[in-house]
């Protein structure tokens, strides 16, 4: 009877701690998939979830998303503030002279219809002034009318190497070669092709205008199964203060600059569902990474 009864005891225990075993199991499964869809949803962009505050656990998760949240509405409104000064530069530096120079025609002409000031000369000013703004305008209408890539599967080889053979006569004239060296073969992206090409020949053409002689663009698996691409070159670096802006539109540390190259390249690659980044940028290389997803 004794005997019994103990056996007994010892089943329900046995049970209670195999229960209690499978439940920290599942639990750990449900932890580990909300992270999962917690990161995907970071790498996304998307902050638009919330789970129920039931426990620690997810308390710690809601309040990561608040942390990401209030520092990508704090980038949000500074990249917006930048944006609106650098419109802002642009635009008063082309209306101010407009307004002046109209002004003191105006005011030179007499009774008879007759001015001190050659108006010729000064309506041909006027006159450039204003279809540089509408050329500043139309530039900007490019950038917020991004096309929707036509996607296609493309051998990322047959790409890259059709780039360079584009840019072969441009290196030559800079004294540089541009070289493609991936460490996997056979890679493939599912890309709009000329939008793709547009990106690199920007990065191609920037890196010459920076005194690169060599620009080397290498191609990779990353470890989440996407496909990386990174442009390097031996060019003068990027200032430390302008590595976090060369992205804003119509930023610009060149003085022939329309500072629109960068800010279009994040924009498709973001129709991509990719991303372009600046990794690194000192006296030895720049380079540029793209991830294809």
């Amino acid at each position: 009877m004794t005997f019994t009864l103990w056996h007994m005891v010892g089943a329900c225990a046995l049970v209670a701690i195999v229960a209690a075993v499978l439940s920290a199991v599942l639990t750990r499964r449900k932890d580990i998939k909300k992270v999962a869809y917690m990161m995907d949803a970071l790498e996304d962009g998307e902050l638009n979830f919330r789970f129920l505050d039931k426990n620690r656990f997810n308390r710690t998760l809601n309040r990561i998303r608040t942390i990401f949240e209030t520092q990508r509405q704090a980038h949000e409104q500074d990249s917006w503030t930048k944006l609106i000064r650098v419109l802002t530069h642009e635009i008063m530096n082309t209306v101010s002279p407009i307004a002046s120079l109209s002004d003191a025609m105006a005011k030179s002409v007499d009774e008879k219809g007759e001015s001190e000031l050659d108006l010729k000369a000064g309506l041909e000013t006027i006159s450039d002034s204003s279809k540089n703004l509408i050329e500043f305008v139309q530039t900007y209408r490019q950038l917020s009318g991004v096309a929707k890539p036509v996607r296609r599967a493309l051998d990322l080889r047959e790409l890259i190497e059709n780039v360079i053979s584009l840019n072969s006569e441009l290196a030559s004239s800079y004294g540089a070669v541009c070289t493609y060296s991936p460490q996997e073969e056979d890679l493939m992206i599912y890309a709009d092709e000329g939008q793709i090409s547009q990106i690199l020949i920007n990065l191609i053409k920037n890196a010459f205008q920076a005194g690169a002689k060599h620009v080397d663009i290498s191609a990779m698996m990353g470890k989440d199964d996407d496909t990386v691409v990174r442009v390097a070159n031996d060019g003068d670096p990027i200032p430390v203060s302008a590595q976090e802006q060369i992205f804003i539109p119509f930023y610009t540390t060149k003085k022939e600059g329309s500072g629109i190259g960068l800010s279009l390249s994040r924009q498709i690659m973001r129709n991509h569902s990719g991303s372009i980044e600046l990794l690194s940028s000192d006296a030895h290389r720049t380079v540029f990474e793209l991830r294809f997803r």
